[in-house]
């Protein structure tokens, strides 16, 4: 065990901030009390945004588990494996829940209710994975169970909102009562016809567990709040090809307009074990040509789930409609992987005429290369938002607890923050995502430190009041003097396996610890590593460190992160959105993201506290932060429909 010297030697420094050493994350950190630092500047506000606008488009996360989310280090932690729950258990075979044989930790009913998030939409009770938009209203068609929090019953939930961060939940939209769904409504997507017809084509499962696709629409479309939904009598619209699994047929795609006039969209599949996405066109929605070949494929990715492709500007900082093309355009294909639960996505071109779309870089293919997120994040889909000219992405977040607790805290899952999706302009090889600016909206009070000094191996108490709901804006600098007279770094560090934030490098790691308790038994570190290589060059991570972040026995803890592009003169910056159990990190503009669920048992409520440190060996680095305790989102219920139809009753 390492214990450094603190770079202040008495809690009366200069600027009323105290440091303390930094340990290594000891397996029991002794610490008499830690002084904490207050803030150069205090400032409150909030701001309020509102939008109410004409959309397109719908997005339905898709079925989805956590059965392989972990890595191989963790499966250890399964023994031995437990049988998969099928439909002859009542349940999907894709359930989701980590029925892990491990002790049961004694969950209080206070560590499980402050779990529940504030501003992240989930359902009031139960399982859920997904969400839609029209006319003004945001719509979030999610998957639900209404039985249980666990994969089960799946029909479709509905809530609506002016501004993706205030919710009003509605009468359940779609059932499974049909043969051709009876095992469950699944994932599907909006079209939006020029006439103002909705076409909603998704994935059933069948009596017989075939994946076939189904079409259904609105029984009133004068109506905003889309409360009755009417299935097409002649369903299933789609069944699977001949040379296609009938497990492996699902999730459609919003359909994008073709020069000739059609609908065409995608839907995921495999071959073997190339994961694949098939083509069809249509003018009706009812009637379908199935092209030859694939939109794309990749051999040794396996099923690929919640396919989405939509376009990007090389030139606008802005976002484009799904049928949009040309020379100033590139084209994003993602898939949700079947066998490792992560969302991976490329840039490449599409060619309109032959239906293919072809990578920028074969090395990072779709399923091989870059992913939106490097945490629990999933079954993701975007939409085009035409009033702010944005495209939005929406993502599932699950749990990684035992399937017991949650049954015990009655719910299950949540849906990320809305993020907003841009072309990286300065890099031109990968997208940015960052929380849609209506969030904003939620900010109280702020706190600023500028300029703080981070000797290595320190760490340092920010006195920001309560730590449970906090929108984090931070920029670090690395003393220069040490990275011209440090020769080389340490090459082969990846964070998910070089021992996380307690494995001491020249350059890193540096970060903050957040949702940690006062002694540091509790914490869940989120920053940075930088390795210099023998020629002098630097390659920065960005990490998220679950593995100290709960004394309990029953939850996964890992670590996640990758690499992060970082350009001439650049600063390191991350934003992080802490809601209870939820943290979203955005690194670098959100070049890179990490989603991290977390369990403490000590660091929660008013026991929850922020710390920066610096746990590398060489690295002076020096913080400056700008932070916000963040107001709840509100939720109301199905009784409200009546003022809801009134637009001009309602603000938000």
């Amino acid at each position: 065990m390492v214990v450094t010297k603190p770079f202040l030697s008495s809690p009366d420094s200069v600027d009323g901030s105290a440091a303390y050493p930094y340990t290594s994350l000891p397996n029991e950190a002794e610490t008499d009390g830690i002084p904490v630092a207050d803030c150069q500047q205090r400032m409150k506000g909030m701001t309020i945004l509102l939008c109410a606008f004409w959309a397109l488009v719908a997005f339905l996360a898709c079925v989805g588990l956590v059965s392989t989310w972990y890595s191989s280090e963790v499966v250890m932690l399964l023994r031995p494996p437990l049988p998969p729950r099928g439909v002859a258990e009542g349940v999907s075979a894709k359930s989701y829940g980590l029925r892990l044989r491990m002790p049961s930790y004694p969950w209080t009913k206070r560590m499980l209710d402050w779990q529940r998030t504030a501003f992240h939409f989930q359902p009031k009770k139960n399982w859920m994975n997904g969400p839609m938009y029209y006319k003004g209203w945001y719509h979030l068609f999610y998957q639900y169970n209404p039985e249980a929090a666990v994969w089960g019953t799946i029909v479709w939930g509905h809530a609506v909102s002016r501004n993706l961060i205030h919710w009003r939940h509605l009468p359940i939209a779609l059932t499974s009562d049909e043969w051709y769904d009876i095992n469950g409504v699944w994932t599907g997507s909006a079209t939006i016809l020029p006439d103002g017809q909705i076409m909603m084509l998704y994935t059933g499962s069948t009596n017989e567990t075939v994946q076939v696709q189904n079409l259904a629409y609105p029984d009133d479309p004068s109506d905003p709040l889309l409360i009755d939904w009417v299935k097409y009598s002649r369903n299933p619209v789609l069944v699977p090809p001949p040379d296609i699994d009938i497990h492996d047929f699902r999730d459609p795609t919003t359909a994008w307009l073709t020069p000739k006039g059609k609908w065409r969209f995608t839907i995921g599949s495999k071959v073997n074990e190339t994961g694949i996405s098939l083509v069809y066109d249509t003018v009706d929605f009812k009637n379908f040509e199935l092209l030859s070949g694939s939109l794309h494929s990749v051999p040794g990715t396996g099923m690929w789930e919640c396919v989405d492709f939509y376009p990007v500007s090389q030139t606008e900082e802005s976002g484009l409609d799904t049928s949009a093309n040309g020379k100033e355009v590139k084209h994003v294909v993602k898939a949700s992987l079947d066998d490792d639960r992560n969302d991976y996505y490329a840039l490449g071109t599409y060619d309109e005429v032959t239906a293919k779309w072809v990578p920028d870089d074969p090395n990072i293919d779709v399923g091989i290369g870059l992913r939106y997120d490097y945490g629990k994040f999933y079954a993701s889909k975007s939409f085009f938002d035409e009033k702010k000219n944005r495209r939005v992405l929406w993502g599932w977040i699950p749990e990684t607890d035992g399937e017991h607790v949650d049954i015990k805290k009655g719910w299950s899952s949540l849906q990320s923050i809305p993020r907003t999706v841009l072309l990286d302009k300065k890099t031109g090889s990968n997208i940015v995502q960052w929380p849609v600016e209506e969030l904003e909206s939620l900010r109280l009070d702020s706190w600023e430190f500028h300029n703080v000094a981070m000797e290595p191996g320190s760490v340092l108490a920010l006195d920001v009041g309560s730590t449970s709901q906090l929108d984090i804006t931070a920029e670090f600098e690395i003393d220069e003097e040490v990275l011209g007279r440090l020769k080389e770094g340490d090459e082969v560090y990846h964070c998910v396996t070089s021992g996380g934030a307690a494995q001491r490098g020249a350059l890193g790691p540096f970060g903050l610890l957040v949702l940690a308790d006062e002694s540091l038994s509790e914490q869940t570190p989120v920053y940075f590593y930088v390795a210099k290589g023998t020629n002098g060059s630097l390659k920065t991570f960005f990490c998220a460190d679950e593995s100290r972040s709960s004394e309990a026995t029953d939850v996964l803890k890992l670590i996640y992160g990758t690499t992060v592009t970082v350009l001439e003169g650049e600063k390191l910056t991350v934003r992080i959105l802490v809601d209870h159990s939820v943290l979203e990190s955005f690194a670098q503009g959100g070049r890179t993201c990490i989603t991290s669920r977390v369990y403490p048992t000590n660091a929660i409520d008013e026991e929850a506290k922020l710390f920066l440190f610096n746990n590398a060996t060489e690295a002076k680095v020096t913080a400056s932060l700008k932070i916000w305790q963040m107001d709840s989102a509100y939720i109301h219920s199905p009784t409200e429909l009546k003022s809801l139809k009134n637009p001009q009753n309602v603000s938000s």
